[in-house]
């Protein structure tokens, strides 16, 4: 049966969006049934639970936050569902639970990892949104979790179940544009200031104490939750992780690197004074050994794009190039910049919405989990792959809060003879709240 002639839509209320059921691998019958819990269903964690609900022979079955009106956000978004869900605020009471076989991890990026281990410690798959930890050290210990543990965890960095950008990876190996040694991605946005927060007394909608969780404790503010945590590096990992993930990530997968050797960033808060710390431009360079090179430009408050688009990535070789405008898309062009081939995915998206970027393509990752955790298909981002790429964004971090070039192995992505940068590598902990694998 061809796709279109599967297709079924719905109105998806929390993001304007409307969702495609593909078919999924293997059979319907209700042994083969998945039952998923989601924990985070503000914003992109609801979308996640309708996106789920809606694959055949899945089943939502339970909501995992710590704010109310987010709770109701992911109630929300699933009314049509034939299962209601049950809700739990404390993701370790709720993975006492039984009766699911995945965990979907849609949280701040702070809560990500140490969420992560706790689903595969008590026996669940877990699907975790990018990044997938908020330190280096904490996508080693994912990495070590899948074998230690038997279970998958997949992190979302949905291009990576394309079929065009699969094809597009296969082109480019195949020798499409002569010798890729070059890759270069951008992203920008119109992000506003977030102004001076204040100290203000915890809204009674919200648990605090579950919302830090393993970050060690700092007094509420009120420019803080639901998004601006991402510009703290106390419980976020700026632009480089929020988006470059995904771009950077393809450029690693269609050059096919591993680890850099040298690891440069250059950029800075610029558009405003306010309380935001990461940077709001950001120029990263990333070398590996002396064949190849990738590079990453980030404006978080200026959208002016760059090929026509807001975000993308450009791989260039000794006989063409190959350009991405930060979907399912791409064009190849030869060394002459004559256009030889144009591929355009099968569904319009947004690449600057919050919510989802490339729309109805991210079925695809969300299926291929599905799969695997049936035991009919391989993880198209296993974590121990998918963290090469996080670790290309918090390099790109720590370079840039010290200041200075980082020198890597190749083996392992560690910074070399620089203890100071290495401080960075994994964060303080709150008491009793440090993942660790047993």
């Amino acid at each position: 049966m061809k796709r279109r002639d599967f297709v079924k839509t719905a109105s998806m209320a929390t993001a304007g969006l409307t969702v495609i059921n593909f078919p999924i691998f293997g059979k319907n019958a209700p042994s083969n049934k998945v039952i998923v819990a989601v924990m985070g269903v503000n914003s992109r964690g609801a979308y996640l639970a309708k996106c789920y609900s809606q694959l055949p022979n899945v089943e939502v079955a339970y909501l995992c936050d710590v704010e109310d009106h987010a709770i109701q956000n992911g109630l929300d978004a699933l009314k049509n569902a034939a299962r209601k869900p049950a809700i739990y605020r404390d993701i370790r009471k709720l993975l006492q639970q039984k009766d699911f076989d995945a965990l979907i991890i849609a949280t701040p990026d702070h809560w990500h990892a140490p969420a992560a281990i706790l689903g595969v410690q008590h026996g669940k798959h877990v699907y975790v949104e990018k990044p997938c930890g908020q330190n280096p050290y904490e996508g080693e210990l994912l990495a070590g979790a899948i074998h230690r543990y038997g279970k998958h965890i997949q992190m979302g960095n949905q291009r990576r179940s394309m079929p065009t950008l699969i094809a597009g990876v296969k082109e480019v190996r195949d020798g499409a544009i002569g010798n890729a040694y070059f890759a270069k991605a951008w992203y920008a946005n119109d992000r506003k200031s977030i102004g001076f927060g204040k100290q203000v007394p915890v809204p009674p909608t919200l648990d605090f104490e579950l919302w830090q969780g393993p970050a060690p404790r700092r007094p509420y503010r009120d420019n803080l939750v639901h998004y601006n945590w991402h510009w703290f590096w106390h419980w976020g990992t700026g632009e480089a992780c929020n988006n470059g993930t995904h771009e950077i990530d393809c450029c690693r997968w269609f050059l096919g690197l591993d680890y850099p050797t040298k690891v440069a960033s250059a950029g800075g808060r610029y558009a405003f004074k306010d309380d935001w710390q990461t940077p709001d431009t950001q120029v990263a360079s990333f070398e590996f050994g002396s064949n190849k090179c990738i590079s990453w430009e980030s404006r978080s408050c200026n959208d002016y794009p760059v090929e026509g688009a807001g975000r993308g990535f450009i791989i260039y070789g000794d006989k063409g190039s190959l350009v991405n405008l930060g979907v399912g898309d791409y064009k190849i062009y030869d060394e002459k910049k004559k256009l030889v081939k144009e591929v355009k995915p099968d569904t319009a998206a947004d690449p600057t919405n919050p919510v989802s970027a490339t729309g109805n393509l991210d079925l695809y990752h969300f299926e291929n989990f599905i799969g695997a955790v049936r035991g009919e298909a391989p993880l198209n981002s296993p974590v121990d792959e998918a963290q090469k790429s996080v670790l290309l964004c918090h390099l790109a971090n720590i370079a840039q809060r010290t200041g200075r070039v980082l020198n890597c192995s190749p083996e392992n992505g560690h910074i070399l003879n620089d203890d100071d940068a290495m401080k960075l590598w994994k964060r303080q902990y709150e008491s009793a709240w440090e993942p660790a694998i047993s």
